[in-house]
């Protein structure tokens, strides 16, 4: 996924935004771990090819920190609260509706895709988009009661795929799950689509997510390329 996304970054990332973010990135390094040097270690201990496998690993973390550096993560969208999962591949948001709802949304890091043609003047060849899964549970306050959500995100849509109704204080063997959403009815999905609308999971969510997730997976890359030199170097 990450050599997908370092295409994906050739194609939308300008060298002017790289300028522009270039101060953001300063401002998240605190977040990430301390570099270590750059320089190959010239010590007599280390093997022409360990000392090759350090150069390419510190190569690679120069290129993702320096051509599209990571930002400083967003910790809330509109009304919901964002809560970062650092090492791992989801984020959590929470928020409320009204009086007496719960919401708490989970989504993963990119985790598919899927090509569709080209428009416009340049209608040659096919393009990628990202897909991201989302679970939105929205409970009453006294947590009784909820309906779960399990979404596709994609970059200008939510397609929902699946509506659970729960009770929480009752546990049954094999409980009734519901039918495929894509089977009811047009004016059913409209109206739930419209239940979620107004609670906020909508298009600007999708952008939201898609713009988080591809900044949290420069951040995880450049971190995990640091421990692996790290465990290298020793």
């Amino acid at each position: 996924m990450a050599l997908l996304l370092r295409t994906l970054q050739k194609s939308r990332i300008s060298p002017s935004h790289t300028s522009r973010t270039l101060i953001s990135w300063v401002r998240c390094n605190s977040l990430l771990p301390t570099p270590q040097s750059r320089d190959i270690a010239t010590s007599t201990t280390k093997s022409p090819f360990r000392s090759n496998i350090l150069r390419i690993i510190r190569n690679e973390i120069e290129y993702q920190s320096d051509y599209a550096p990571p930002h400083l993560p967003a910790t809330e969208f509109k009304s919901f609260s964002v809560e970062d999962c650092p090492g791992e591949q989801c984020i959590v948001m929470k928020g409320k509706f009204g009086e007496d709802e719960n919401i708490k949304m989970e989504a993963t890091m990119f985790d598919g895709f899927m090509t569709v043609p080209r428009t416009g003047l340049d209608a040659s060849g096919r393009d990628l988009r990202l897909h991201i899964s989302l679970l939105v549970d929205i409970s009453k306050i006294d947590g009784s009661e909820e309906v779960e959500f399990l979404c596709s995100v994609w970059p200008n849509r939510i397609e929902i795929r699946k509506l659970y109704k729960l009770r929480r204080n009752k546990i049954t063997g094999q409980p009734y799950m519901g039918p495929n959403f894509g089977s009811l009815k047009y004016d059913f999905q409209t109206a739930i689509r419209e239940f979620l609308r107004v609670r906020g999971i909508d298009a600007d969510l999708c952008f939201f997510l898609h713009e988080y997730m591809m900044n949290k997976d420069r951040i995880e890359l450049i971190q995990w390329l640091r421990k692996l030199n790290s465990f290298v170097a020793k």
